[in-house]
């Protein structure tokens, strides 16, 4: 081999060790998955061996690293990265899932604004703090990130301040002009729902939130005709943070309003298997566990190997005392998802209605697991030449 094509060896490992690793998590066993991994990383590290100042594989090795849960490893090479490209937005994304996984919050917290503080309308970084924010200060104060993350997106469709927008933004160019027909404003209002009384600080009494929210749920009807113009991921990114602000709403036990964002997200895509399970848990808080367990098939018909939903549908079912079949769902999710410590603890929790010895095994896997999870996953990091 000439020394040009030498120059151009550590990308070709680079190229490599990114097709191992997402055939690695596209694997349904879990023998393939880990044969998959370990592949990705001696490649990985052979490319780092070659060029150790070339960021870009030191971010993707650090991500490798990362995704089979070698946290403390995984920073060494994303510091060497990050003192080629202190300013990288993956590479700080990065750290902020790595700090958040070993449970320092506040640092995490304190990347992901300086992150922000360079790239203020990336979309994924907003989710990231949504959820940084529900674990440290709790649902309410996320909400207001969720709102802030609605206003951006509509900064960013809104066709007559198009030629303002800037470099930094996290939607490419071509997504953030014409999206509405005839070249009109987006004619959608976007807004986290609010079923209090504001004239006394608290709820509505239930004839008058129930009026509030049929009427809200017909504004979505009537403007879901207006919608669906433009490339599919800006409303796929939209109806993220819909479904997002509805777990909150869930988790700060508001349900009207949960209803609502749900509703906002099912406009968008109908069949979608993530509106589906969010129906399913809004059901089961609601005390209708058929009309939840419907709701899960469904998605599990479109997703049949999504980790939420079988985690979601296996304790649903150890919760109505169908352990036998909860233990198949799980089993499931935890050979699709090794790395879900919700999906070992589920298992154990099926298992232990069973009264197997093997419960207790899967509590502890669990809870090894929960020690290395990171706030989001690490997956959501790009892995990209």
């Amino acid at each position: 081999m000439g020394e040009e094509a030498g120059e151009f060896l550590p990308r070709a490992y680079l190229a490599l060790g990114l097709c191992f690793s997402r055939q690695a998590s596209e694997a349904s066993l879990k023998d393939d998955r880990n044969e998959f991994n370990k592949k990705a990383l001696q490649v990985l590290n052979k490319a780092h061996s070659l060029d150790p100042k070339d960021a870009k594989i030191s971010l993707n090795l650090a991500l490798q690293l990362a995704i089979v849960r070698q946290v403390s490893a995984a920073m060494e090479p994303l510091q060497a990265a990050l003192s080629l490209h202190g300013d990288d937005l993956h590479s700080l994304h990065l750290l902020t899932l790595l700090l958040s996984a070993q449970k320092h919050h506040c640092h995490a917290l304190e990347t992901l604004n300086l992150a922000l503080s360079q790239h203020p309308d990336n979309l994924n970084l907003l989710l990231t703090k949504v959820k940084l924010e529900e674990a440290m200060f709790g649902p309410a104060a996320a909400l207001q990130t969720c709102e802030e993350m609605l206003q951006c997106w509509l900064s960013h469709h809104d066709v007559s301040r198009s030629s303002e927008t800037d470099d930094s933004s996290s939607l490419p160019m071509a997504d953030r002009t014409e999206i509405s027909p005839g070249g009109r404003k987006l004619s959608v209002h976007l807004h986290l729902p609010d079923f209090h009384d504001g004239s006394t600080g608290s709820h509505s009494s239930p004839s008058v939130a129930v009026s509030r929210l049929d009427a809200a749920l017909s504004e979505v009807s009537d403007m879901s005709s207006t919608r669906r113009h433009g490339p599919p991921h800006i409303w796929i990114t939209l109806e993220r943070v819909w479904l997002q602000a509805g777990e909150l709403f869930m988790a700060d036990c508001r349900f009207k309003e949960a209803q609502y964002c749900i509703a906002e997200a099912a406009s968008l895509f109908p069949n979608s298997h993530s509106v589906l399970l969010q129906r399913g848990r809004l059901a089961e808080l609601r005390g209708q566990p058929d009309d939840a367990k419907g709701h899960y098939d469904e998605a599990l018909a479109i997703h049949p190997t999504g980790e939420r939903v079988l985690v979601h549908m296996g304790r649903l079912l150890v919760n109505t005392g169908r352990a036998h079949l909860a233990e198949k769902v799980l089993r499931d999710a935890v050979q699709f998802h090794s790395t879900s410590h919700e999906a070992w603890s589920g298992l154990g929790e099926a298992l232990q209605a069973l009264g197997s010895s093997q419960a207790p095994d899967c509590f502890l896997t669990a809870l090894e697991l929960e020690a290395s999870c990171p706030i989001r996953p690490f997956t959501i990091i790009p892995r990209e030449l």
